[in-house]
C-alpha cells in the first residue's frame, strides 16, 4: 500500500476544490485531491460546448470565502468558471495536493485498519476519511438507441464536445432539450446547413437577461468588497423568497408561466410551432431555463423541430418515435448524466463488503446529504436530496464544508483510531422527513418526468428547502445519529456515540 493520508478527496471541481480549501482553514495539510482528468475545473472543465455558460448569477456562483469582483458578465461563460476554478487552486494554495490523472477505480473500507483502502490509475493509496465531490454531472449518459453504433457519421455528448469536428455546412441532429441543448442550438444554427432537435418535452424558457458588467461596477467591487458581497446577497435573498412557490404552493407559478408563454411568442409567430414548444406540466417541474436566443433559433428557416424523441438508426437516417425520418451528418446528444445512479457508487465498497450502489439499489439515502449507513468515514459533497431547483449549488456545497469540517474534528476529539458510521435509523428518520415534504412540492405534483426522480419515482436528488434551512441543519455534527467505531482490541469495537435517537433540528420539520 503506497501513501497514507489523513483525508482523500475525490474530484476537483467547486466541491473537491471548497474541501481542499476547507481542510487547509482547519490546519489539515495531510491530504490530497484524486482527479481523474488532466486538469482542474470539474463540470466547468468537462464541458465546453458552444454557448456553455451557467443559468445563475455569477457573483452567487462562486464561493463566500473567495470573491471575484472581475466577473466579466452577469451570467459567466464556461471559460470564465474554470478559470476562477484555477484561480482558487492557485490562491488558496491547493496545486501540492492535487493528484492529477488519478482516477479512482475502488474504495474499500478496511473493518481492522480502520481506514479506505484507494485503489487509483496510478498506484494505490489508503485514507482515515473519504470525501466523495464528484459531482452529479460527471458522467454522461447517451440512451440505448437500435441502429446507433452503425451511423456512419459524427457522434458525441455535449460534456465530451469533439472541438476536431467541423460542424459548418453539415446536417446536425441535436438531441434533447435540456439545459445543455438550449445553449447549444443557438450557438450553432448560424453555421450549420440544417439543423433538427429532437424534443421529447419541451421544456418551460424565461429571458436571461445576461449582460457584460461594466469597468465602473468591477472597479467599485475591488475597491469597496462589500458591495459584491451585498451583490451577492441580495442575489441569494430573491431566490430564497422564491423557495416557498417550488416547495409549498406550486399553484402560485400560474403567472410565471403566464410571463414564459409571453416570452415565446414574442419568439414564435407559427402557432403550430408555438404548440409544439408549449409544456403540459407545471413550471418549475423541470428546471426552469434561462435564454433569450434560443426561441429565436428555432424560428430559423434551417431549424427543423421534432416533437418525438430518437428512437432507432437506420444508417445516417434517424427515426422519431412518431415515425419522423430525418437524415444526419452529426449527432450531438444533450440527454443529461448519471445522477440518480452514480458511477461512483459502484466503486465504494462499505464495512459490510457491499458497493454504495447496492446499498442504493432501491434509491440513494444519505444523512443530512452527506453520509451513508454501512460507510464509516465516507462522505460526499452535492449527496442525495442537496440539489436545488431555483438557486446557486454553491451555497449547498458551501453548508456540506461546514459538516466535513465538524466531522473530522468530532473524529479528532474521539482519538486514537476511530471512525464514525452513520445509524441507519438516522439516515431512515432524516430521508423520510425530506420525502414527506417532498410530496407536496412541484417537482413532485407539476406533472412531469424529470431527471430529478429515479427509477421508482422517488425524488433523491432536489432538497425541498430553504438553503438557510440546509446550512442549519450541516452547521454541525449530531454525535446521536452516530455510531463510534474503535479498533478492535479486547472488548470494543462498537460504541454508540450517544443515545439511540436521531435529533432532526430545525431544518426538516
Amino acid at each position: 500500500m503506497g501513501q497514507h493520508v489523513r483525508v482523500a478527496v475525490i474530484g476537483s471541481g467547486f466541491g473537491g476544490l471548497g474541501a481542499a480549501v476547507r481542510l487547509r482553514r482547519e490546519g489539515i495539510t495531510d491530504f490530497v485531491v484524486l482527479e481523474r482528468a488532466d486538469s482542474v475545473g470539474g463540470t466547468w472543465r468537462d464541458n465546453s460546448y458552444p454557448g456553455c455558460a451557467c443559468d445563475v448569477p455569477s457573483h452567487l456562483y462562486s464561493f463566500s470565502f473567495a470573491p471575484n469582483p472581475d466577473w466579466p458578465r452577469t451570467f459567466s461563460g464556461q471559460s470564465h468558471i474554470r478559470a476562477y476554478l484555477e484561480h482558487v487552486a492557485d490562491t488558496f494554495g491547493l496545486r501540492p495536493h492535487v493528484r492529477l490523472n488519478h482516477e479512482v477505480r475502488l474504495m474499500r473500507w478496511d473493518n481492522d485498519a480502520l481506514r479506505w483502502e484507494i485503489e487509483t490509475s496510478r498506484g494505490t493509496l489508503s485514507a482515515d476519511v473519504v470525501v466523495s465531490a464528484t459531482g452529479a454531472l460527471s458522467d454522461p449518459r447517451i440512451p440505448e438507441i437500435p441502429g446507433l453504433a452503425e451511423f456512419p457519421g459524427k457522434v458525441f455528448h455535449s460534456a465530451r464536445w469533439d472541438h476536431g469536428y467541423d460542424l459548418r455546412g453539415k446536417r446536425v441532429a441535436m438531441i434533447g432539450t435540456g439545459a445543455s441543448a438550449i445553449q447549444i442550438v443557438p450557438a450553432i444554427q448560424p453555421e450549420v446547413a440544417r439543423l433538427t432537435l429532437f424534443q421529447r418535452t419541451p421544456p418551460w424558457v424565461m429571458p436571461r437577461g445576461d449582460r457584460a458588467i461594466s469597468g465602473a461596477e468591477r472597479r467599485l467591487h475591488r475597491t469597496l468588497p462589500f458591495t459584491g458581497a451585498a451583490r451577492r446577497r441580495l442575489l441569494w435573498g430573491i431566490r430564497e423568497l422564491q423557495v416557498q412557490a417550488f416547495t409549498k404552493r406550486p399553484n402560485q407559478l400560474g403567472l410565471v408561466e403566464s410571463l414564459a408563454k409571453a416570452n415565446m411568442k414574442k419568439a414564435i409567430k407559427d402557432p403550430a410551432l408555438r404548440a409544439k414548444l408549449t409544456p403540459s406540466y407545471r413550471i418549475g417541474c423541470k428546471r426552469i431555463l434561462l435564454s433569450s436566443a434560443y426561441y429565436p433559433a428555432l424560428a430559423r428557416p434551417n431549424v427543423d423541430l421534432v416533437a418525438s424523441g430518437l428512437a432507432e438508426v437506420r444508417g445516417s437516417t434517424l427515426v422519431a418515435a412518431d415515425g419522423t425520418e430525418t437524415e444526419a451528418d452529426a449527432v450531438v446528444f444533450g440527454t443529461g448524466f448519471h445522477v440518480t445512479d452514480m458511477p461512483i457508487a459502484e466503486r465504494v465498497v462499505g464495512a459490510d463488503g457491499i458497493t454504495l450502489a447496492e446499498a442504493w439499489k432501491d434509491g440513494m439515502e444519505s444523512l443530512r446529504g452527506a453520509t451513508a449507513a454501512g460507510f464509516p468515514n465516507w462522505m460526499t459533497i452535492i449527496g442525495p436530496n442537496t440539489g436545488l431547483g431555483n438557486s446557486s449549488m454553491i451555497l449547498m456545497i458551501e453548508s456540506q464544508l461546514n459538516y466535513m469540517a465538524d466531522y473530522v474534528r468530532q473524529l479528532d476529539a474521539l482519538g486514537g483510531r476511530a471512525a464514525l458510521g452513520a445509524r441507519p435509523s438516522a439516515v431512515r428518520a432524516w430521508n423520510h422527513r425530506v420525502q414527506e415534504r417532498m410530496k407536496r412540492t412541484v417537482w413532485n405534483t407539476g406533472g412531469c418526468t424529470s431527471w430529478y426522480l429515479d427509477d421508482n419515482g422517488r425524488n433523491t436528488t432536489i432538497w425541498p428547502g430553504t438553503t438557510t434551512e440546509f446550512r442549519r441543519a450541516t452547521r454541525e455534527v449530531d454525535l446521536s445519529e452516530y455510531e463510534v467505531i474503535r479498533a478492535a482490541g479486547p472488548e470494543q469495537t462498537t460504541a454508540a456515540a450517544g443515545p439511540e435517537q436521531t435529533t432532526e433540528k430545525e431544518a426538516v420539520r
